[in-house]
């Protein structure tokens, strides 16, 4: 009988998990329309740009063009890991819709990372997980990449967003 009952109210409370999750109006981290030109980008967010980039050419495929905008919605997902001590995808459809909005893209994609000291490190990492590597080898043309460092802990924080136009 607790088999039974288990089996019917496990699914309802992964539902109710599910879309307590979800973010309403008060909750939209997509920011408002205007498109971000102005990134300064720290010496590990350049080489992590570079270490991705060379993957992709050493595996034939196109390297792919930074844009500032798409890198400033990576620093602001790593700014909410930090504050809310998580290592999480949350709102990544609000951060998609503001670059398909912002940016006219068709296609995007991410990768998250934590506590990796370095940027060949995180790559190395994503490399080694199928559903990231599919985002480096993907039919992507544009991304933006975000390193953040946790001042209370000294963890490093990477997003990587990716982007088709």
């Amino acid at each position: 009988m607790k088999t039974k009952l288990l089996s019917v109210f496990m699914p309802m409370v992964l539902v109710f998990t599910m879309m307590s999750c979800s973010s309403d109006s008060s909750d939209d981290l997509s920011g408002d329309s205007k498109i971000v030109t102005e990134y300064n980008y720290t010496t590990d967010e350049l080489a992590l740009a570079d270490v991705i980039n060379d993957y992709r050419v050493s595996q034939g495929m196109n390297p792919l063009q930074i844009i500032n905008h798409i890198s400033y919605k990576s620093e602001e997902h790593n700014e909410y890991m930090i504050e809310n001590n998580v290592v999480s995808h949350a709102y990544f459809t609000q951060r998609a819709n503001n670059i398909i909005e912002v940016l006219g893209a068709v296609k995007v994609g991410e990768n998250i990372a934590y506590n990796f000291s370095t940027p060949s490190a995180a790559l190395h990492a994503w490399l080694n997980s199928p559903g990231h590597k599919a985002n480096l080898d993907g039919d992507y043309t544009h991304f933006g990449i975000s390193i953040s460092i946790n001042p209370e802990t000294g963890k490093k924080y990477y997003t990587n967003i990716f982007m088709k136009k």
